[in-house]
């Protein structure tokens, strides 16, 4: 996981990204770890919050679930739920399962979510999905692996194309990558005067 500060037009913002080069850009339990200080951090500071979204989702093992992989990825669920900064979205390529929930979605109040044209927002691969909803259909095929190459060709531009997510609400605009600074300079000109009042309460209660 990726975490620094950098300016947009002259403006700080605090840059939480996956990296694809390290484990295909997976939420383990330290980059939850490093991402929610991050984000708490720069919630602190009144630093607006840009997501660089491109994860295949949590890693699996025995040791994550023993070390309690979902509890980990809770705080920073919490970080970003608790933020009242501006907060921004850009997904660039995968965004699958839960991994992509916790990375600032919309569906946990990031105030804008953008996507690349290579975006892939689902609940897991094309591959994956395929084997589970047309299990069926393959195993009653006469040659399973060109029914299956089928399906998966037909899940993934039916279901997985880059406008799918706009279509459906995930995201409020799919961008063309060359236009991600200005867009995102804009965006958080628009988002300035933002005020987000918490709760009336002492504090919240976050994973340990």
């Amino acid at each position: 996981m990726v975490c620094a500060l950098a300016r947009l037009d002259g403006q700080v913002v605090g840059i939480v990204a996956n990296q694809p080069s390290s484990y295909a850009g997976v939420l383990d339990i330290s980059a939850s770890e490093k991402a929610a200080r991050f984000v708490q951090t720069c919630d602190a500071f009144s630093i607006p919050l840009v997501t660089l979204v491109d994860v295949p989702g949590f890693l699996p093992g025995r040791d994550q679930e023993h070390g309690g992989i979902i509890r980990h990825g809770a705080k920073l669920l919490y970080a970003y739920c608790n933020a009242t900064v501006p907060r921004i979205q850009v997904i660039l390529r995968k965004a699958y399962g839960g991994a992509y929930i916790v990375l600032d979605s919309r569906s946990i109040g990031s105030d804008l979510s953008f996507a690349w044209p290579s975006n892939e927002i689902a609940v897991m691969g094309a591959e994956g999905a395929a084997n589970v909803v047309f299990r069926r259909e393959i195993a009653a095929s006469p040659d399973p692996e060109t029914t299956r190459t089928r399906l998966i060709e037909e899940y993934r531009s039916e279901l997985m194309h880059p406008y799918y997510a706009a279509e459906r609400g995930l995201v409020d605009d799919v961008i063309d990558p060359a236009d991600t600074r200005r867009i995102l300079i804009r965006s958080l000109a628009m988002l300035r005067a933002k005020h987000a009042p918490l709760p009336e309460r002492k504090h919240g209660n976050p994973p340990v």
